[in-house]
Formats: C-alpha cells, sequence, structure tokens
C-alpha cells in the first residue's frame, strides 16, 4: 500500500499507510471468513424474503422544490431516498447523504447488490441540491455516476464534502477542485447559507475503507455533524458501536446546551445490514446498538436508514424496523422519537429554539 500524505503521527487514526479506528482498530476479515459468511447464508438460504413491501410513497415534488428556493423561510424537513441517501432541507440548504442512485452498489453496471426499488426522488425530480456529504467510499455509499450527475445539475455543481482522501477521487471524476473539500476528524468546514453560517464537522465512526482490492484503509471515513441556525443535523454514515458518540455530545455540550436549543434536532443513524453479527459486529450497528448511539447523542428524535434497498447482508430487507420496533418497546421509548420513513416520504421538522427568542 502506498504512504499516507496526510499522515500525521500526532494523531491516534492516523497510520503510515491509512488511517485506523481509535476506540478499537478494525480487524478485517479474511478470505476465509468471507467464504464461511457466504457458504453459511447459501446453506441457510439467506437473506431472506421481506415478508412484505418495502414502504414507497410518490414524493411531493412540489413542496420540496418550493423549500428549496425558499431561503432563509425554509422549513426544516428530510426526506428519505433510500439506503443511506437522505435529503435534508435546513437553514436554506438542501443537502444529500451518501448520494446513490445508480442500479447496483457496484464498480460493474451488470453484477452486484441491486436496488430492490428506485430512489424516493429520481435525480432528474431533485430540487438544486447545495451540498453532499460523503461519509466513506464503499460503493453503496459513494457512487461514480450520481457524483457526476449531480456535478452536472442545472444551476451549477453542489459542494461535496468528504473524508481525507477522496478530494482527488472526486476531482479525476469531473469534479472542481474549489467544489471538493475533504476533512479530518473534528475538522470543521464552513458554508455560508441564505439562513446564516453552517458549520459541517466531521466526526469519528468505527468503521473502514476500500474501493478496490489494494487501498483498504487508505481513505478516511466517519459521519457529519451539520450546525446550523435553525436545525442541528447528525449523520452517521456506516458505523459499528463505539465511544465516540459520547464523546461528539460531549464535544459540543456548550454549542448545544438547553440555553442554545438543545442536542442534535436529527439524527440519521443506521439500523440494517447486521447480519452475521460475528462477521458484521465491526462494522454495523444492529437497530439496539443504533438505539444506544440515539441514547448518547441525546437526539431530539431519530431516523432509521440504511435498510430496505440493497440486500448487503443476511437479514431480511424488512426486518430492521421489526427489530427496532421491538428495542423502542423494551425501552419505553416513544416510536415517534426514533422512527423509519417510507421511501420518497417528506417528513417536516420543528426548527430549534434559543432560550428567550
Amino acid at each position: 500500500m502506498a504512504k499516507n500524505p496526510y499522515y500525521d503521527p500526532a494523531k491516534p487514526h492516523h497510520r503510515p499507510q491509512g488511517f485506523q479506528n481509535v476506540d478499537r482498530e478494525f480487524p478485517g476479515k479474511s478470505l476465509a471468513e468471507v467464504l464461511r459468511w457466504k457458504i453459511e447464508a447459501s446453506r441457510k438460504s439467506l437473506p431472506a424474503p421481506p415478508s412484505a413491501p418495502i414502504p414507497v410513497v410518490a414524493p411531493d415534488l412540489d413542496f420540496l422544490h418550493r423549500n428549496a428556493r425558499a431561503g432563509a423561510a425554509m422549513q426544516p424537513a428530510m426526506t428519505w431516498i433510500g439506503h443511506a441517501t437522505v435529503m435534508v432541507q435546513m437553514s436554506g440548504l438542501t443537502l444529500l447523504t451518501d448520494a446513490i442512485f445508480s442500479e447496483r452498489a457496484s464498480p460493474l453496471s451488470f453484477v452486484g447488490p441491486k436496488r430492490h426499488q428506485p430512489p424516493g426522488v429520481a435525480l432528474s425530480d431533485l430540487p438544486r441540491i447545495d451540498l453532499v456529504l460523503t461519509s466513506h467510499n464503499h460503493y453503496d455509499h459513494l457512487d461514480v455516476a450520481s457524483v457526476q450527475a449531480l456535478n452536472r445539475q442545472t444551476g451549477g455543481a453542489p459542494l461535496f464534502v468528504t473524508p481525507l482522501g477522496l478530494k482527488p477521487w472526486l476531482v479525476a471524476r469531473g469534479v472542481a477542485p474549489d467544489q471538493a473539500v475533504e476533512l479530518d476528524w473534528w475538522d470543521s468546514h464552513p458554508v455560508q447559507a441564505p439562513g446564516g453560517m453552517v458549520d459541517v464537522v466531521l466526526a469519528p465512526a468505527q468503521h473502514w475503507s476500500a474501493r478496490g482490492l489494494g487501498d483498504r484503509m487508505a481513505t478516511l471515513w466517519g459521519g457529519f455533524a451539520v450546525f446550523g441556525p435553525d436545525f442541528h443535523l447528525f449523520f452517521a454514515g456506516d458505523t459499528a458501536y463505539s465511544r465516540e458518540f459520547t464523546a461528539l455530545r460531549e464535544r459540543y455540550a456548550e454549542r448545544q446546551s438547553a440555553s442554545a436549543g438543545g442536542s442534535f434536532d436529527l439524527a440519521l443513524l443506521p439500523i440494517g445490514a447486521y447480519e452475521p453479527r460475528w462477521f458484521m459486529r465491526d462494522q454495523h450497528v444492529n437497530p439496539e446498538e443504533a438505539v444506544k448511539i440515539h441514547r448518547d447523542l441525546a437526539a431530539k428524535r431519530s431516523l432509521g436508514m440504511h435498510w430496505g434497498t440493497f440486500a448487503l447482508t443476511d437479514e431480511a430487507l424488512d426486518e430492521p424496523p421489526r427489530a427496532l420496533a421491538q428495542v423502542l418497546r423494551e425501552q419505553a421509548i416513544d416510536a415517534q422519537e426514533f422512527f423509519v420513513m417510507a421511501i420518497g416520504e417528506t417528513r417536516l421538522l420543528p426548527p430549534r429554539r434559543r432560550l428567550g427568542s
């Protein structure tokens, strides 16, 4: 593997040849372990087919476009497009997380995980996107065709914000250098929005990266904390459970004090792609662990995403919401506090209120 051009020996997650988690190192999986998983899944005919259709609704395109043009009067809102792709409108910005609109999450168009239903909003129906947040370089989170289509959108390219190492990849695929920003953990980038200044912070996640056979851990991964004047958003990307979520809450305790409007108004948390646990626990949370993250962040509300689109692991596509509902019942958490949505559905959210405002 090539040397890490970003290497800083003072940072515990940096390595001379790449990056690593700091709560616990990602062990990687051997070919033998991958084969064991696939053979066991084949013997058990996993994943089982969904027991019910994945909920899908027609998007409210009229509202989404009017809201995108509303400037500082924008109503905070989120729309689930599918998998980890969520469109969030806040502080006058329309942003996308881990944008993938392609038919397959794969380097090849004819093989690899295939969508089980189309995106909740088609690329051609999107309002103008101002900001694209990419958590890491796996194919179900960073998609060439989607990046290039967004880069060509009417009205000018969005700003792409990524972890360290992915700006060169974007530039090589047509993104202008001044439209791509890469961040290290805890770095922030200010974005001027109609509603005021928005800070985009790359937060640690417990995961890994690779796009080919020789680049494992060569680029960084992470989640995003987005601090707008009227809304605070957290997007976890892909992650296993770790202490980093408590650290995130503690780090921004003053910024999210009761007088400043409180904790994250919305957390986008993965609840799918978690079986078998012996293979997945080091990289993906299950619903119970997602609820722990929700509690660690003290999020006002959380959306369960990363399910229902690509069959990546052994649980059925529709199993994560049932498992989440069971955890919420056991822990007496209101289903309106941690919920799932239909693909294409939009939910309006209250803006944050400072004491005295």
